[in-house]
């Protein structure tokens, strides 16, 4: 039997909406509806080649062979894209990023919709949006939000257990600069994945739950209507609710660092002095500053002068997950 090999790249996205905890692990259902917006600047590369001769599946992540509890994680989404479609045959799997991985950039996000879409290319399957983003939440549920393009929404259906993401614009609808203040590049030491099974533990987890809907609507109308106000005042809000559960939950969970606050302070200036600018941050340190793209060249410059601030990245929204070829380079827009 001959390989069969495919290459696809997909974006990570930045939530103004977060999803932070579960309604059902086993199934994979978020605890709540998410607003998100593909980042066209970082991209994950990945190549899947099936062979028979394998006896395993192997993972190389940026060079390296991945170990613990990483390599658990993808085997575990390949063991259910095999369930899934009905083929036994193990995978040789590389994958690379041009950004930092594991740093709250939603690496696994865009890793896991890269790896939906080329583990089933490479089956000669054409899986639709809705089933390749269905499919990716398996390997992370922030992945689904990855497989379609631009401005996206995350919704699930409790009583038919229907889970996917879909565009709501697309990404030449507004253009939003995202730029990221890198702070720290390292490995997070608790990752999302565990970060979430502690939301439950909060006392302000409930609340943030229920209030969802109304940010959810309000949000998704203000990126419809181009209304940068509302669209800032509502993201802040609700990365302040999001890390307060994970600030008071049981162990608590840091993610910020002082570098971090000095970014939101120093957006919450800019605002003062009139700038259409706002901030966000998902389970990390690094600080996603968005702005109206006629203003990022006044903003990127202001953030490279902050102390802490080790990079910029710079990206516009992003379309949707992709097969490309294999020989296909990845670069970022650093500033």
């Amino acid at each position: 039997m001959m390989t069969m090999k495919a290459t696809a790249l997909a974006h990570p996205n930045i939530a103004f909406i977060k999803y932070w905890g579960m309604q059902d692990e086993d199934l994979k259902l978020p605890a709540n509806n998410s607003i998100s917006m593909n980042i066209g600047c970082l991209s994950t590369r990945t190549t899947v080649e099936y062979d028979p001769a394998l006896k395993a599946d192997e993972i190389q992540l940026n060079g390296s062979y991945l170990s613990g509890a990483g390599l658990a994680r993808v085997k575990s989404f390949m063991c259910h894209l095999r369930q899934m479609t009905g083929h036994s045959l193990f995978a040789r799997i590389n994958s690379e990023n041009n950004f930092p991985t594991g740093a709250g950039l939603a690496s696994s996000a865009s890793a896991f919709a890269a790896l939906a879409l080329a583990g089933t290319a490479a089956l000669g399957l054409k899986l639709s949006e809705q089933e390749l983003s269905n499919l990716a939440r398996w390997g992370s549920g922030s992945a689904c939000r990855s497989i379609p393009g631009g401005f996206v929404e995350w919704r699930t259906d409790s009583s038919t257990h229907q889970s996917y993401a879909a565009s709501f614009a697309s990404e030449q609808h507004w253009k939003l600069m995202d730029c990221i203040a890198i702070v720290s590049s390292e490995h997070k030491q608790i990752g999302s994945e565990a970060g979430m099974r502690l939301a439950a533990t909060s006392p302000l987890q409930g609340a943030r739950i229920q209030d969802t809907e109304r940010r959810f609507s309000q949000c998704r109308q203000a990126i419809l209507k181009h209304d940068f106000m509302t669209l800032s005042q509502v993201t802040e809000l609700d990365c302040s609710m999001m890390h307060a559960v994970m600030m008071t939950s049981n162990p608590p969970l840091f993610y910020w660092q002082p570098q971090s606050l000095g970014i939101i302070m120093a957006v919450k200036q800019w605002q003062a002095k009139g700038l259409p600018v706002t901030y966000t941050l998902d389970a990390g340190p690094n600080v996603h500053v968005i702005c109206p793209q006629e203003i990022a060249g006044d903003i990127l410059p202001r953030l490279k002068k902050i102390p802490g601030v080790l990079e910029v990245l710079k990206g516009l929204p992003g379309g949707p997950a992709r097969l490309i070829p294999e020989d296909s380079r990845l670069e970022s827009e650093k500033v």
